[in-house]
């Protein structure tokens, strides 16, 4: 598979059924925080996040969250969802996925990542070897970086739904 195609891509997070990662022999699913479980630094779940997340650890999937952020952003995110966590996880290298898949004593075809970004989560979790999925951001950030990173990920986009066959 390509660094930069996700394995799948879906709206939101909790568009993806629960059932989805034991179904498909995933024992583990490690979560971006920013535009993946909330909008950008905002300190709450968006709307249905921690149903989803209590869902999913009902199958038997260990849940934990992977950041680059600081463990000051990261530590009360994951407080409110019952979360262990991994910050300043280095993404797009793909040390902090290696992080997470020592802890649960996991091999990466084990473990899915799901991220709003193909150049720090989706690139991470594919150099890495895990199952990646994208989903569309909460919102557009503001910063001239984050909008050159989104108009770069178009492409792959287009490239990544004309693959499943689906509409542009």
């Amino acid at each position: 598979m390509p660094l930069l195609q996700p394995c799948r891509m879906v709206r939101h997070i909790t568009d993806l059924p629960p059932s989805f990662f034991e179904e498909n022999g995933y024992r583990a699913v490690i979560l971006d925080v920013d535009n993946t479980l909330t909008t950008h630094g905002n300190p709450v779940p968006a709307e249905g996040v921690a149903e989803w997340v209590e869902a999913v650890k009902r199958t038997g999937v260990q849940v934990a969250i992977l950041s680059n952020n600081t463990r000051k952003r990261v530590e009360p995110f994951a407080k409110k969802l019952g979360l262990d966590f991994v910050s300043m996880a280095g993404k797009p290298l793909s040390f902090g996925v290696t992080r997470a898949c020592k802890r649960y004593g996991l091999y990466p075809g084990q473990v899915a990542l799901i991220g709003d970004q193909i150049f720090t989560d989706i690139l991470s979790g594919n150099v890495k070897g895990v199952c990646t999925i994208l989903v569309e951001p909460y919102e557009l950030e503001k910063g001239w970086f984050f909008r050159l990173k989104r108009r770069l990920e178009r492409p792959v986009i287009r490239r990544f739904r004309k693959r499943k066959g689906e509409k542009q």
